[in-house]
C-alpha cells in the first residue's frame, strides 16, 4: 500500500528534525496498529527540581521547531488532571496533550497525538517518569534522577503506523535532550 503524499511530507518533516539530535531511545515495539518508544537520561538534580523544570519551564526547553508556530508561541503544562499541555500564540492555539495523571516528582501522564500524528487521528499516551538513581552500594541517590520519556501511540491509519516509530523516536530523543540540557543550565551540572 502506498503512502499518501501528505503523509510522506509529514514523515519527511519529522525525519529531518529527528536527525538534528542524537537518538538515545529505544523502539520497544511496533506493529501496523502502533508503537511504543522509550527515551531515558540521568540528571544531577533531585526529582523535585527535575519536576519543576519539566512542568514549569516547558516553554524554555521544548524545541521551538517542534511547535506549530515556532518562537512566536508560548508552551505551558497545567499539571493537574484535565490540564492542558498547550501552545498559544494569540488567537492561534493548540492542545498538544491533555494531562490525565500527576504524581509530582514521580510521574506526569498525558494523552493525545503529537505533531502530525494529531492530524492523522492517532492517539497516544506520553509519560515522563522520574526515578531515583541507584548508587554503587544499591542505595538511592536522591541528588540524581532518571527521567524516562515513554510514549505509546496507535489508532487507525490506512498505512502501517509502526513505520513512524523510528522517526518519532528521534524527535522524542530531541525533546528529552532539551529538558536535560535545560536542567544542566539551571543547575550548572551535567547529564549522563
Amino acid at each position: 500500500m502506498s503512502i499518501p503524499t501528505r503523509l510522506r511530507a509529514s514523515i519527511a518533516c519529522i525525519a529531518l528534525a529527528a536527525f538534528a539530535a542524537p537518538a538515545t531511545a529505544a523502539v520497544k515495539d511496533q506493529s501496523a496498529a502502533g508503537f511504543t518508544l522509550e527515551n531515558e537520561a540521568v540528571v544531577a538534580v533531585d526529582a523535585a527540581t527535575a519536576w519543576n523544570a519539566l512542568v514549569h519551564d516547558v516553554d524554555r526547553w521544548w524545541p521551538k521547531d517542534h511547535t506549530w508556530w515556532g518562537a512566536e508561541s508560548k508552551l505551558s503544562i497545567d499539571a493537574r488532571a484535565g490540564g492542558c499541555f498547550c501552545e498559544i500564540d494569540g488567537r492561534r492555539q493548540a492542545q498538544h496533550l491533555q494531562v490525565v495523571f500527576t504524581d509530582p516528582g514521580k510521574l506526569l501522564r498525558m494523552t493525545g497525538g503529537l505533531g502530525p500524528l494529531q492530524g492523522m487521528g492517532l492517539h497516544g499516551v506520553l509519560e515522563f517518569r522520574l526515578e531515583p538513581v541507584q548508587g554503587p552500594d544499591g542505595d538511592e541517590r536522591r541528588d540524581m534522577t532518571r527521567i524516562v520519556l515513554h510514549y505509546r501511540a496507535g489508532g487507525y491509519a490506512p498505512d502501517h503506523i509502526g513505520a513512524f516509530a523510528a522517526v518519532v523516536d528521534g524527535v522524542q530523543a530531541t525533546q528529552l535532550r532539551g529538558l536535560v540540557d535545560h536542567i544542566g543550565r539551571l543547575r550548572g551540572t551535567g547529564s549522563r
